[in-house]
């Protein structure tokens, strides 16, 4: 039997409805991979950046351009942060999708040579890169990170022991340390001491973290019920439907009344989030207003805003509680990793692969086969939307976008920004 192949699979929010072209709907689109395959991505709002086995590579509508000579990325809509062998450099978005890299970068910084490998972005020596300005802030010599995670307002770093630190901006609990109060510096989330950790993740106003054990804990907005805890607005939405007599949006799983339901806006301690069946997580990761997670048995499951079929159910529906992706356990699909946009959700699944044929007939009308699921993203004209201000969520440390909800769902503006004096300030 042939080995298992790898392949990655998008839902939820296009290049092309960033670019003001029609979307391509809710259900999955598989990224066009080559030959050469797929091995990571770093989306941003309006584009994506994957690596390849010939290089980087930006994608955005209708363009494709390589990276060459850089090894990871750190993508937003005002900036682009390459690292390379030598170097972590910043350019500006528009000049990375014209492949303008000659030109001068924005800033740039010198790596010292080591002859291990470096932690993955953002983390730098003696530091962590943000893709805005001032694109570069120091560690306290005292915190020893072995990954680090932005989200808009706030700062996760995941310690050499397992402790999760957490800083910046606390309005809305992101920080976990039970308060709405914002930290100018790295301050241990008490509540997980003694809990190590294997990973964390940053959306916009929330935060997650999965235990070596594989149990999963919350914390922060909950607006959109990202946090998989019951939301007064989705409940509200829900009953608004019905009002309206919109069975097709009637919730996947039977959830509680509004009147009766002990909703939960804010979450400022880290909550243990209990998944169907007591699955255990192995990855996960956080939108702007989603969290998916990848399970041990390579199950994928979703919850939050769902607008833009970003959940992978097939449909614009939002959820507070964990939904499987169906779609991957009926065609065979095991999950292996997961990583969220702002409003897309990108995961990488072992696909089996088929034999081939015994025989191929073909008649001299034939043009070879069509790859079902293979989204082209190559057009006869480079094409760069205007006027674009966000950032990738979970990639966006010195932004603070606007939280109200109806600046955040607006169909084709992605949520406004402004620089974060406090995390600038913590950091000059």
């Amino acid at each position: 039997m042939a080995a298992p192949r790898r392949a990655w699979l998008v839902f939820g929010f296009s290049p092309e409805e960033a670019a003001g072209e029609p979307g391509p709907g809710p259900g999955p689109r598989r990224l066009e991979s080559g030959p050469e395959g797929i091995r990571r991505v770093w989306p941003a709002w309006s584009y994506v950046v994957v690596e390849t086995g010939a290089g980087l590579e930006v994608r955005s509508a209708g363009l494709r351009r390589g990276l060459p000579g850089w090894a990871e990325a750190l993508p937003s809509e005002t900036h682009l942060v390459l690292r390379g062998a030598a170097a972590a450099r910043a350019w500006p978005r528009a000049a990375a999708l014209r492949g303008a890299l000659r030109d001068g970068p924005s800033w740039s910084r010198d790596l010292p040579p080591g002859p291990r490998r470096p932690p993955p972005l953002p983390l730098l020596p003696g530091g962590f890169a943000t893709p805005r300005p001032p694109f570069f802030a120091a560690l306290p010599g005292g915190v020893r990170a072995r990954g680090l995670a932005l989200g808009y307002e706030h700062v996760l770093v995941l310690g050499a022991a397992g402790e999760t630190y957490a800083w910046g901006g606390g309005r809305h609990g992101q920080l976990g340390h039970g308060t709405l109060e914002s930290e100018l510096q790295p301050r241990l989330v008490e509540a997980l001491a003694g809990v190590p950790m294997q990973a964390v993740a940053a959306g916009g106003w929330h935060s997650a973290s999965v235990s070596e054990a594989g149990d999963l804990y919350v914390w922060g907005w909950n607006e959109s019920g990202q946090l998989a805890l019951p939301s007064k607005a989705l409940a509200e939405e829900r009953a608004q439907d019905e009002d309206a007599g919109h069975a097709e949006l009637t919730p996947r799983r039977e959830q509680p009344a509004a009147e009766d339901a002990a909703f939960i806006s804010i979450q400022a301690f880290p909550a243990l989030l209990d998944l169907p069946q007591d699955l255990e997580v192995s990855k996960v990761s956080c939108g702007s207003r989603h969290t998916a997670v990848v399970t041990r048995g390579g199950e994928l499951y979703t919850w939050g805003w769902g607008k833009y079929g970003q959940l992978g159910h097939e449909d614009n529906a939002s959820s507070d509680q964990p939904c499987r992706v169906e779609y991957l356990a009926a065609e065979g699909l095991r999950a292996e990793e997961v990583v969220c946009g702002p409003w897309t959700t990108y995961v990488c699944v072992l696909e089996p692969q088929s034999p081939p044929p015994a025989t191929a007939a073909y008649t001299e009308e034939d043009t070879g086969p069509t790859l079902p699921g293979e989204m082209g993203q190559a057009a006869p004209q480079d094409r760069i939307p205007p006027g674009l201000a966000t950032v990738n969520a979970g990639a966006a440390a010195g932004l603070v976008p606007d939280p109200a909800p109806a600046a955040a769902t607006q169909v084709l503006k992605p949520p406004r920004e402004e620089p974060n004096t406090l995390i600038t300030a913590a950091f000059p």
